[in-house]
């Protein structure tokens, strides 16, 4: 009941109103005529722009899987210590918290325009979540596999190494390319403020009305990201 009153209330809060949204139809209908017949003259471009797009989100990805696992370790109860995997958290947490557009305004003025603060972005926000998942994944291994590695003499490391880790691959490989999807849309959105990709060029058509090129890029978009929606889900069987 509590949950209940607790939506509503938001819901009210958002001035949701079901019927302003069945009496918008048209105007959806009017903005969707407005993308067709596609513009498929800005195809090279709209091709180079998602290319860029996609390698700032994979190298975004890489860079924060270098510095995730360390601060997934450290953050995870069951391998370390309060003092450590508490403090880890509320750093991972900040990191979540600050908005991914505001981190990339930021590395556009610290580094300038172009695909080089885009992927700082990105890589900067997914240490946030994939810390936070890598330390829970962490936290869900078997505590009596753990103990029989350490209890044969093994050190911190080799604990983790040969106990903690080979249970976690499968989740940590998942939750990484699931990142990786959720990078390439933002990275669709930071080119609205100079970070490289196809936002720029989403922002400059819209501006100049030319809703028949932002067509050929929505459609690019969608396709990449079934595109990834499959490799997730090819991987997902692969490593279990």
């Amino acid at each position: 009941m509590a949950i209940s009153s607790f939506v509503l209330w938001a819901l009210r809060w958002s001035e949701f109103d079901l019927a302003v949204l069945l009496g918008s139809g048209d105007r959806f209908v009017e903005f969707f005529s407005r993308l067709v017949p596609p513009d498929w003259s800005v195809s090279k471009l709209v091709f180079r722009s998602t290319i860029e797009t996609l390698m700032i989100a994979i190298a975004g990805t890489a860079v924060a899987v270098v510095f995730s696992l360390p601060l997934g370790f450290l953050a995870a109860s069951n391998v370390s210590p309060p003092w450590i995997s508490h403090p880890v958290k509320w750093l991972l947490g900040f990191i979540r918290s600050i908005p991914l557009i505001v981190v990339a305004m930021l590395f556009v003025a610290a580094v300038g325009l172009g695909p080089f603060p885009g992927m700082l972005a990105i890589a900067f926000h997914s240490v946030g979540m994939l810390g936070k998942f890598y330390a829970e994944e962490f936290e869900t291994a078997e505590k009596g596999i753990l103990d029989a590695v350490s209890g044969t003499g093994a050190t911190w490391s080799q604990t983790l190494r040969y106990g903690l880790w080979p249970q976690s691959i499968p989740q940590v490989v998942a939750f990484t390319v699931y990142r990786l999807e959720m990078n390439f849309r933002d990275a669709a959105v930071l080119g609205l403020v100079g970070a490289g990709g196809v936002g720029y060029y989403i922002l400059l058509y819209v501006r100049g009305f030319q809703y028949e090129k932002v067509a050929v890029l929505l459609a690019v978009i969608i396709g990449v990201v079934l595109m990834l929606d499959n490799l997730t889900f090819w991987v997902r069987r692969w490593v279990r």
